[in-house]
């Protein structure tokens, strides 16, 4: 999580060149539909929702949604989709998608091989390499695409204030590497960058440590499995269990809110 080098000019004017783009216009009817059958969309304040809808025609103009493995999507769907995508984007913008084109959809949890050896020389494995299978609810390639299991984006939208938002979690990662650095501290401003990277260390190391020594947390200990998880999961939180997290960690709270906006989490609880 240490501060990065600012941006350089030809990532800036490739980045501003998203802002320009005009989104493809929604069907009215069908984003209302869309919001009313999510509990994260229909809580956000309008000005927010507004922000959410360009992003989401934006999502759907310019990258491809492909359904594997016999999953068929109709169009509501895929709106549901994009928008999930786009909750992180509000206050970030339209920049939060420059650099994949794809988001690839499991029907369910899915498989990928994984592979390591003990060592690597001038690019060669050598000593023991061990191959397993991992079993994955979603995935963040850093230049390719997103991958989600629809069944577990249904199992988070059903229970919306249970901590869990798969699509928040792989779109954090998005955004993390947005600067070249997969290490949980996404593009800010340089002062910004230098208190976040402060606050998410310190925090960090405090939670793992707890994990490692079995303790009671009340987030979820995959947290702790690096920099990058943990800013992933703590997103999640803020949208899905946002007091939770504050009470937490109020120091990473206080960041979250400032990156992604007021949490449709805390807002929606006294409209449920």
């Amino acid at each position: 999580m240490a501060p990065h080098a600012a941006r350089d000019v030809p990532l800036i004017q490739s980045l501003l060149r998203w802002f320009r783009r005009t989104p493809a216009p929604l069907d009215d009817a069908l984003w209302q539909q869309t919001c009313r059958g999510c509990h994260w969309l229909h809580a956000l304040q309008p000005a927010q929702q507004e922000r959410l809808r360009a992003l989401t025609g934006l999502f759907l103009q310019h990258k491809t949604i492909t359904p594997v493995a016999g999953l068929v999507l109709d169009e509501g769907q895929r709106m549901l989709l994009a928008a999930l995508c786009c909750l992180p984007l509000i206050e970030f913008g339209a920049e939060g998608l420059h650099g994949w084109s794809e988001l690839v959809v499991y029907p369910d949890a899915f498989r990928v091989r994984r592979r390591h050896s003990d060592a690597i020389d001038d690019g060669h494995e050598w000593g023991v390499v061990h191959e397993w299978d991992d079993e994955l609810i979603g995935e963040s390639w850093d230049s390719g695409p997103l991958i989600l299991s629809w069944a577990d984006v249904q199992a988070d939208i059903a229970d919306p204030h249970a901590g869990f938002c798969v699509a928040v979690h792989e779109m954090a990662h998005k955004l993390d590497a947005l600067d070249g650095a997969i290490d949980g501290t996404p593009p800010l401003p340089r002062e910004w960058q230098r208190q976040w990277a402060h606050d998410f260390q310190q925090c960090y190391d405090h939670f793992r440590a707890q994990v490692d020594r079995e303790q009671e947390v009340t987030l979820d200990p995959y947290a702790a499995e690096a920099p990058e998880e943990f800013f992933a999961v703590v997103s999640e939180y803020h949208f899905s269990a946002p007091d939770v997290l504050e009470q937490a960690m109020p120091a990473v709270a206080a960041h979250l809110r400032r990156l992604y906006g007021p949490s449709p989490g805390s807002a929606a609880q006294a409209q449920y």
